[in-house]
């Protein structure tokens, strides 16, 4: 799982660095997270695609209650294309290990990654499955991480927290799931959806909404069983199949930032320049919109219809190897 070094909170400053961090790691889940989905050949695999829709669609909103919070506290967000294969922004690693996040087809892999990556501190062993508990450490959980930044965030005055600071809501960007930060309790809800929607309850594979939480999406896809209710004593039991079909997928390489392009026919690095011109300035919009310039918002949600489109042609233009393709790479181009 990942794990994120929690130093004393201390300061409305410190609070700020946290809450930079934790943003640029849930933009940093996401270039593995739609690289998987979009290795999806069209019309198949309905169940799994399902799933990494909604993963990558709240990862997003997290990124954003996250910027809310960041912006209500006087702070100013900037998202930081990570380089894959490589680590998430911050001191991140597991079991003593730095994690090293790669962009993989979907898969097995891609999936045990994104469980790595979503895994909360005492996953819960449902029959059928036996997952060894984290042991306690130092470093911490995304959601050890995010209680630690909320029981500091408590401890704040009134005075604090400046209301309607560039917030994005609901009326902008995902409706009636985004709402402004303009103190604790808010602050503390958004906490609250973050950590239920990755991890889960405690006690519980769902999420605040009755939904499974990400880890235990993942965990479906890569069993390729549904998790359903049951008179288990945990409440649930590994069922029927999910309907994965691992064949169903291009044949795209892993990590394409480490392909030399120069070295590609014309199509693929023309189809590959494409993506990385998207994804750029979705990036540029995206952190112009979380600072204030709320019409750049339009603008990134549009660069995302983009980067989709130019990743589909990519994904249907060969290699040098005519066998394989090379999904997005994600590559940021700072102007």
């Amino acid at each position: 799982m990942i794990r994120l070094h929690l130093s004393p909170i201390t300061s409305v400053a410190d609070a700020q660095a946290m809450l930079q961090t934790a943003i640029n790691v849930e933009f940093g889940t996401l270039p593995p997270y739609l690289y998987a989905q979009l290795t999806l050949l069209p019309d198949s695999n309905a169940a799994a695609k399902a799933r990494l829709q909604t993963i990558t669609h709240q990862e997003m909103i997290h990124l954003c209650l996250g910027a809310n919070i960041l912006n209500a506290l006087g702070g100013s967000p900037k998202l930081v294309p990570p380089v894959y294969p490589g680590p998430l922004p911050g001191d991140i690693g597991f079991d003593g290990k730095v994690l090293t996040l790669h962009l993989l087809p979907f898969g097995k892999p891609a999936m045990k990654q994104g469980m790595d990556i979503e895994m909360p501190e005492d996953p819960i062993d449902f029959p059928q499955l036996k997952l060894a508990a984290a042991p306690l450490a130092q470093p911490v959980t995304i959601g050890q991480f995010y209680e630690a930044l909320d029981a500091y965030l408590k401890t704040l005055p009134a005075t604090a927290w400046q209301g309607g600071r560039h917030q994005i809501v609901d009326k902008q960007f995902f409706p009636g799931q985004l709402f402004a930060i303009n103190n604790y309790d808010d602050a503390h809800k958004a906490i609250q959806i973050i950590v239920s929607e990755g991890e889960g309850a405690s006690t519980s594979p769902l999420d605040f909404s009755n939904e499974l939480a990400h880890f235990y999406r993942f965990e479906e896809m890569y069993r390729n069983q549904v998790l359903t209710s049951s008179d288990s004593k945990q409440g649930f039991s590994w069922g029927g199949p999910l309907g994965v079909d691992y064949t169903k997928v291009y044949p795209a390489i892993a990590d394409p930032q480490l392909l030399d392009y120069s070295k590609q026919p014309d199509a693929a690095r023309l189809a590959q320049q494409a993506c990385t011109t998207a994804y750029t300035a979705m990036v540029d919009s995206l952190n112009l919109a979380l600072n204030g310039e709320i019409t750049q918002l339009g603008i990134a949600v549009r660069k995302m219809f983009d980067l989709r489109m130019a990743a589909i042609h990519a994904l249907q233009t060969p290699l040098a190897d005519k066998n394989t393709v090379a999904g997005p790479a994600f590559i940021y181009k700072k102007a």
